[in-house]
Formats: structure tokens, C-alpha cells, sequence
């Protein structure tokens, strides 16, 4: 069994007399440590997935197994005890508190300073966010987001926002907490460009899922180019 594992999922949003069918019948696996990319156009349900998987929404139908636990059935204090203790967020935009200094910004870690070295920000531990660039709020996001050490980490069109060279920088931190760390990553994105530094790719079209590539040779980020 993978460590993340979504069997026969769906989830239907009822508007009135319409349901809207979001995802439709998604099944994939991921394993322990991988660096997946979930791929696809607006509106093919990828943000839904990473949702669910992160215990910010339920499915409607089906199975989500993670590391052996379905928690498609969990109430809602399980789904938060669930969140606080195995997921990090990274989302396109930072959702930074604006009176608060990036080390403060990242307290739940067990050494902010070094936490903010480890992304590139030893020097800005005492800037507010407006203080830093779009690529420095991201980093601090990813800081904040991998604090509490989780076991997942999920990101929501994390370059979406910044500039080639920032977020090739952003994604090196990210390859390097699957192939340093540990983390199980998923990246959810519409840029196809970066699917060769995945050791996974699911490609996701109307909802469901329309392909699973794994990648034995994954690229290294710095070899990308688009």
C-alpha cells in the first residue's frame, strides 16, 4: 500500500437543483518521500484533491488512505488534530501576518533562525513582510509551512506568483525537502514545464485522473528550463 493512497474518490457540490461533480472517480498513489506533481488546467479538480488530502475538505465518496488511515471518515476535531500534526500548506499566495517579523512568522519551529537559513533567509529574520519580495514572503511561507517538521507537504501553485528565477529557487527547496528531509511532497501546479523534477506526475483532465508517470530519473531543478 502507498503512503498516500485516494481510492474511487469523488466529491460533488450541490448548488440548488445542480450537483457539480469535482472530482470524478480519482484513484493514485503516492509513496513516502516522493516529490509528486499533481498536473492540470484550471478546473480539473487538482486544488480539490489537495484539499482533501490536507483535511481542508471532505470527499463525497471513496477512500483516503494516508500512511494506513482512511480519513475520509474522520469528524472534524480529527481532521484538525489530523492538519496540525502531519500537514504543512504552501499556497500561491503567502497569507503572511503583516505585523509580525519572518522569525516570529515561523515560532512553532524548534530554531527559527535556522529554519529561515535553511530557505535563504538568514538575513531578513527580522523583516516584516512588506520588508521582503514576493520570492522572500514565499520562502517564508515554506519556512512557516515546514516548521513543525510535517510529514506531507502541500502546495497549491507555489510559483504561481513569482518570476522565473524565484521560483526555480523556490522549487529547489522544495525537491530538497522530499530528497533531504524526507517529506512526502505534493505539488499542485498547471505548469507542465516542471513535471520532469517529480518522481511522480498525475495529470488530472474534467476531473478525474488522466495519466500517472513516475519518473526513475527525476531532473534536478537546476538543470530545468522553461
Amino acid at each position: 500500500m502507498a503512503y498516500i493512497e485516494m481510492v474511487h474518490s469523488f466529491k460533488r457540490y450541490h448548488m440548488g437543483d445542480i450537483t457539480i461533480t469535482a472530482n470524478n472517480d480519482v484513484s493514485f498513489g503516492i509513496e513516502r518521500g516522493e516529490l509528486a506533481i499533481i498536473l492540470g488546467s484550471s478546473g480539473a479538480g487538482k486544488s480539490t484533491v489537495l484539499n482533501i488530502l490536507g483535511g481542508m475538505d471532505t470527499n463525497s465518496e471513496g477512500k483516503v488512505i494516508i500512511d494506513g488511515v482512511d480519513i475520509s471518515d474522520f469528524n472534524a476535531k480529527q481532521l484538525t488534530d489530523y492538519r496540525r500534526n502531519n500537514i504543512g500548506f504552501v499556497f500561491q499566495f503567502y497569507n503572511l501576518v503583516a505585523n509580525l517579523t519572518a522569525s516570529e512568522l515561523v515560532k512553532n519551529a524548534a530554531d527559527p533562525v535556522q529554519t529561515l537559513v535553511d530557505v535563504g533567509l538568514g538575513d531578513r529574520i527580522d523583516n516584516f513582510p512588506a520588508q521582503l519580495s514576493g520570492g522572500e514572503q514565499q520562502r517564508v511561507a515554506i519556512a512557516r509551512a515546514v516548521a513543525k517538521n510535517p510529514k506531507i507537504l502541500l502546495c497549491d501553485e507555489p510559483t504561481g506568483a513569482l518570476d522565473y528565477h524565484t521560483g526555480k529557487q523556490v522549487l529547489r527547496i522544495l525537491q530538497d525537502m522530499s530528497r533531504k528531509r524526507g517529506a512526502t511532497v505534493v505539488i499542485v501546479t498547471h505548469n507542465s514545464a516542471i513535471a520532469p523534477i517529480a518522481d511522480r506526475v498525475i495529470r488530472m483532465h474534467d476531473a478525474r485522473v488522466k495519466s500517472i508517470e513516475t519518473n526513475e530519473h527525476p531532473m534536478d531543478i537546476e538543470e530545468l528550463e522553461w
